[in-house]
């Protein structure tokens, strides 16, 4: 049964080694390692962390990132594992975790029941399941984002924002795919397994960064439905 949650985005950034020493979004990875403190602190039996991808598929649980694929001269670790993936896997070493993992992907064009049944799938894992979701919101949302400027953005975003902060879930599975990906919201498949996995439970939730430094959609939650 699914104990709590984190919610974090997947940007490059988040790898130290793409940006050196230079502390580009400072308040965003804080507010990562918090979200990714607070799950632990419940004391899971297992951390499955979920990312969209290509194709939904189990990863193997120590896999790395493929770093050589940013930056010239990068050494990557193996097996490698999808962006979201790694990077999550990283929070997790980051935060001391020693404990189960699983890393699961979930293919992005996958429909709302495929994922929500994921979810539902992985909450049933273990007694104590933790997810953590690795899910960027809209990429559109400047003239110099990667997408460039679509007004539509705002709203898409705003209400995955409300969903979340309101503990409600179920709105997610309401997600348009159409639009998602035409917003560039990578993360629609990955929220949606985060509201199966809930199942129709209002989680107590916060909200621990919302912004769009760069264009894209940022938010970082903690959710905790007991049990």
């Amino acid at each position: 049964m699914i104990t709590s949650a984190a919610l974090c985005p997947a940007p490059p950034l988040l790898a130290r080694e793409l940006t050196g020493s230079d502390p580009v979004a400072p308040e965003l990875r804080q507010a990562c390692l918090d979200a990714t403190a607070a799950l632990l602190a419940d004391g899971p039996d297992v951390v499955t962390v979920v990312g969209v991808a290509a194709i939904s598929r189990a990863w193997p649980a120590h896999g790395g990132l493929d770093l050589a694929a940013y930056g010239p001269g990068l050494v990557s670790a193996e097996p490698l594992v999808p962006l979201p993936l790694g990077l999550g896997a990283r929070l997790l070493d980051q935060a001391g975790y020693s404990g189960r993992r699983e890393l699961q992907s979930v293919g992005e064009h996958e429909p709302a029941a495929a994922c929500a049944a994921l979810g539902a799938r992985l909450a049933g894992t273990a007694l104590r399941v933790a997810l953590l979701v690795m899910a960027d919101g809209s990429a559109r949302r400047g003239l110099k984002a990667p997408g460039y400027l679509d007004e539509r953005s705002f709203s898409f975003d705003a209400t995955v924002e409300e969903a979340v902060r309101a503990g409600d879930l179920a709105a997610l599975l309401a997600l348009d795919p159409v639009l998602a990906a035409e917003l560039m919201a990578t993360g629609r498949a990955g929220w949606q397994v985060l509201a199966g996995a809930m199942n129709g439970r209002r989680p107590a939730t916060e909200i621990r960064y919302c912004d769009d430094p760069f264009g894209v959609a940022y938010l970082v939650a903690s959710l905790r439905a007991g049990g």
